[in-house]
């Protein structure tokens, strides 16, 4: 009995130790085997630590590829505490190199982190100041590259494109706006150290990082120079408050180049006050267009036929009386008898008031919406705002007659821009856009490719061709004259708003504007010039601005290839006007028949002994004011 129940506690116990042995390599074979893979992992995740390496952020180029926003590859400072043996002393070093506080560094130093980045101190090291960290040659302390955002052309643009954070993050204008785009994969150094920090005798494991996408802009940098130069001319003439420029395509919406005054270096944005940085003046500004504004009363009326430009005449005795207002006419006695193109053209008030009134409250604020007044734009930025409008139903006469000549409503300059690109590129209203197409970094492949986005048909093109002729006579004849291109079609409108403060019109303080566009025939650019309070000057927008579009009208001749016109309306000379001629061929002739054939409208300067003229300058088809000297040499 006793010997078959010890043999049986020893067959018990047997079986028990072989189901233990056969448990334990079960679950030998289940963590080496079946669980491997996920206990490494976090095994892996116990002993790795990263060291960052930041990722380029996606170049922005113009259109034709020309960088606008490029990087920089800098030095930042991280250390592991853990692997620092003497934290006292490698705070002192360092705190001296970096001239910092030293309590602060030892505080980073003691920090109770795998990894401590030394920010904002240790960001973005010059190579001097990172040779000396690194010469020490401290365990624990570690020297990374950084990308940093860098715009070649400091303070060009720099409403559009924006400025970055020290993280490389999008705040503001493209950058913010964009930033998924081009903000790129983080790259690291993984290194392996045990529970106290050590590092352990395992290889280190790079992994690359990735660029962000590049960007083409619509923008021409040729152009958005142009519009600097512009800028800064006005700035230092006139000293306005604020002033603006915006060169787009009315065909298509796109932007071709757009700044404003005041304006910030991008490279160096926390040296200016939010106000500066912060508003894109073209799509933030709102005030009172001025007879800018006349061009879509203009056009509604011609689509509405409730004028005939040729045909209905109108008299302006110098103001109109509505509802008990009296409005003025900017010139003193009126212009008397006029056709309405004349109206168009001399840019008078009551006869705008007049084609207010025939088309009603309720036709011009829909032709005021349709043209895209009081909402946004769209354009592809941040911070625009809508504008205010007057409501149909709280609108009188005299609402609807200042409505008319552009007072009592405010508008954006990116509006006016869109508003009068459909007046005149055939009735079609787009979406204003400045991001042309998007590209990988790595492989230059493009990504997407934006298109213009019409939003609606706002008139015919039967309308928008009258709308282009009389903007075309308004500079040929009428107050736009000082935008004349010779040998160019040239279409356009002038524009002086009276500022309002407190609700109150202020004194002798306006905003000088001009819209223009060429050829008139056919547009292939619009521009935009507003000019805010001028200084020493007469305010009207046909003197200051109007000369300011024609420099940049100009210089796009050059740029987007214009060609020459084979007909243009000749400009009208008034006597304070400067006429310019085009200078005649007198090579060949005597030095009397060249006298003759340059006489009135030159003066000729001449050197050499010669019979016969063999050189002269400027050379025939230039343009030089009356009474301009032309030279020519005798030989």
């Amino acid at each position: 009995m006793f010997q078959n129940n010890f043999k049986n506690r020893v067959l018990f116990i047997f079986a028990v130790v072989v189901i233990l042995f056969a448990l334990i390599i079960f679950r030998i074979f289940y963590i080496q085997v079946i669980s491997y893979d996920k206990l490494n992992e976090l095994a892996n995740e116990l002993w790795s630590r990263n060291l960052p390496i930041t990722a380029d952020r996606g170049k922005i180029v113009d259109r034709n590829g020309k960088i606008l926003a490029d990087n920089v590859t800098t030095t930042s400072l991280v250390v592991v505490p853990n692997q620092i043996v003497d934290k006292e002393k490698v705070a002192k070093d360092i705190s001296e190199i970096l001239n910092v506080s030293y309590d602060d560094m030892l505080a980073h130093l003691n920090k109770k982190t795998s990894i401590e980045r030394i920010h904002p101190e240790g960001r973005r090291l010059s190579y001097e100041i990172a040779d000396k960290i690194n010469n020490l040659n401290y365990d624990g302390v570690y020297l990374l590259k950084e990308s940093k955002r860098y715009y070649p052309y400091d303070t060009l643009l720099s409403h559009v494109l924006g400025y970055v954070g020290i993280d490389n993050q999008g705040l503001s204008g493209i950058e913010a706006y964009y930033d998924e785009y081009l903000t790129g994969a983080d790259g690291s150094i993984k290194y392996f150290s045990d529970g106290k920090g050590k590092r352990l005798d395992r290889s280190s494991v790079y992994e690359a990082s990735v660029a962000g996408m590049t960007l083409a802009l619509t923008i021409d940098l040729d152009i958005q120079l142009a519009v600097e130069r512009e800028l800064d001319n006005v700035m230092m003439k006139y000293n306005p408050e604020q002033a603006l420029i915006v060169v787009a395509d009315p065909k298509t919406g796109e932007i071709l180049g757009m700044a404003s005054r005041p304006n910030f270096d991008s490279n160096n944005y926390t040296k200016y006050d939010l106000e500066t940085i912060n508003r894109n003046l073209p799509i933030f500004n709102t005030y009172e267009p001025g007879s800018t504004f006349k061009v879509i009363t203009l056009a509604s009326s011609i689509e509405e036929k409730v004028v005939n430009l040729f045909e209905d005449h109108y008299y302006d005795g110098g103001s109109i009386r509505v509802d008990g207002a009296r409005i003025k006419c900017w010139k003193a006695g009126g212009h008397g008898a006029q056709s309405f193109l004349q109206v168009v053209q001399n840019s008078c008030n009551p006869g705008f008031v007049i084609l207010g009134q025939r088309l009603g409250k309720e036709r011009l604020m829909e032709y005021v919406k349709k043209f895209g007044f009081g909402e946004e734009t769209g354009i592809d930025l941040y911070g625009e705002e809508n504008g205010i409008l007057f409501s149909v139903d709280r609108m009188g006469p005299v609402e609807t007659a200042t409505t008319a000549f552009g007072q009592g409503v405010s508008v954006t300059p990116m509006q006016q821009v869109m508003g009068v690109s459909a007046a005149i590129n055939g009735g079609n209203l787009y979406t204003p856009y400045i991001v042309k197409s998007i590209s990988s970094s790595e492989t230059n492949q493009t990504i997407k490719v934006f298109e213009p986005t019409l939003k609606r048909r706002v008139i015919s093109e039967e309308t928008s061709s009258l709308v282009r002729y009389a903007l075309e006579s308004v500079v040929a004849q009428g107050t736009g004259r000082n935008a004349y291109i010779n040998k160019y079609r040239v279409g356009g409108k002038t524009g002086t708003a009276q500022k309002v403060k407190d609700g109150a019109y202020m004194e002798n303080n306006y905003i000088l504007s001009f819209i223009g566009f060429m050829p008139a025939n056919d547009p292939e650019v619009i521009v935009y010039v507003a000019i805010d309070n001028p200084k020493g000057v007469v305010q009207y927008g046909g003197t200051v601005a109007a000369p300011i579009a024609k420099n940049v009208l100009n210089s796009c001749i050059d740029i987007l290839g214009i060609k020459e016109s084979e007909s243009e309306l000749e400009r009208v000379y008034e006597l304070w006007d400067i006429k310019y001629y085009e200078v005649p061929d007198v090579t060949g002739m005597t030095l009397k028949e060249a006298r003759n054939t340059l006489y009135p409208n030159f003066k000729i300067e001449y050197s050499g002994t010669g019979e016969k003229v063999i050189y002269q300058s400027p050379s025939t088809g230039e343009f030089v004011k009356s009474g301009g000297s032309v030279k020519v040499m005798l030989g």
